[in-house]
């Protein structure tokens, strides 16, 4: 379970780099930052509110987001 949200969580964070770097190529690096910021506020809220099991089955954190 808790491989599978760090797989999304790649994705999410992934996905914003790209549209980052597009948003940059156009020039736009107001929007590239909102986008970064955006992906890192759902990751981060994402991997807050998992489950209390996977907080606490004794298992190492992961890593910080």
């Amino acid at each position: 379970m808790e491989e599978q949200l760090y797989k999304d969580l790649y994705h999410t964070i992934f996905n914003a780099a790209t549209d980052a770097i597009r948003a940059l190529d156009r020039g736009e690096a107001a929007n590239a930052a909102s986008i970064l910021i955006r992906a890192q506020q759902e990751a981060e809220e994402r991997y807050l509110s998992r489950p209390e099991q996977e907080k606490s089955d004794g298992s190492p954190a992961g890593p910080s987001l």
